[in-house]
């Protein structure tokens, strides 16, 4: 397998793997546009040359758009290989690659959100254990922080306590997410303009800033959804799998 890594000078001409249709989507748009302010801080965006789901994304931590401590770490935004790719241990060679600039670049070692049980857009916690990394913080309801330290010394990174348990003081939907991931893109709108037809109260907040993402109320941030205060998921969701929801909360609509 061949890998490119994503620059600024062929951002534009490259797929994204995670939305692969063409640059006039606009969850092409916003992940590109998404990135291209992000390479600046330092993020990596590590790809198959195919087109298809295989890459890696990381950023150094302090930069990271998630609720943690961890300096001096590399944090993997995502890590995804699927399809016709799976199978053919590109998983190790997209994390060894991480690993491996970690090093270069004297970083303190590598951090990881994962899910304890099988949850849609985060990676599996088996997968990253068999690697070598180990469990040093969780939050409510399903999330683990992993990492993987170059010297047993190191300080452990955590999640902030805000993330831990995570509620908020608001009644109706709520949906935070951010730009970080291409779908948002197209569903959140259609889940805005979905809830104003039937009247359901909602209310989605872009999240605009890593400051934003590192003060969230949750441990995830590419897309979290609240009712009437409580966590509910952080699945993107259809059309149908929200009115499925609304029904299933028992939720009043039109």
């Amino acid at each position: 397998m061949e890998y490119v890594k994503i620059t600024k000078d062929n951002i534009d001409k490259e797929h994204i793997c995670c939305a692969i249709s063409n640059n006039n989507d606009p969850q092409v748009i916003s992940k590109k546009c998404w990135l291209k302010d992000r390479i600046d801080e330092g993020l990596v965006f590590y790809k198959s040359v195919e087109r298809g789901k295989c890459f890696i994304e990381y950023i150094p931590a302090e930069y990271a758009w998630v609720p943690i401590d961890a300096s001096g770490f590399f944090h993997i935004n995502c890590l995804w290989v699927s399809g016709s790719f799976k199978g053919h241990k590109y998983s190790n060679d997209l994390l060894d690659y991480c690993i491996n600039d970690a090093k270069e670049k004297g970083k303190k070692g590598v951090t990881a959100i994962a899910a304890v049980k099988k949850s849609p857009f985060l990676l599996e916690q088996k997968f990253l254990l068999h690697k070598g990394f180990k469990i040093c913080d969780k939050a409510n309801p399903n999330y683990v922080l992993l990492y993987f330290p170059f010297n047993e010394n190191e300080k452990v990174p955590i999640f902030k306590e805000q993330a831990k348990n995570p509620t908020i003081n608001k009644n109706g939907f709520v949906l935070y997410y951010t730009n970080g991931c291409p779908f948002t893109a197209k569903y959140v709108p259609l889940i805005e303009n979905l809830a104003k037809e039937r009247k359901i109260e909602f209310e989605s907040i872009l999240i605009k800033t890593k400051e934003e993402a590192q003060n969230a109320p949750c441990a995830w941030t590419n897309y979290v959804l609240f009712y009437n205060g409580k966590y509910i998921t952080n699945e993107i969701l259809s059309e149908n799998k929200f009115l499925k929801l609304v029904e299933e909360l028992g939720v009043n609509n039109v």
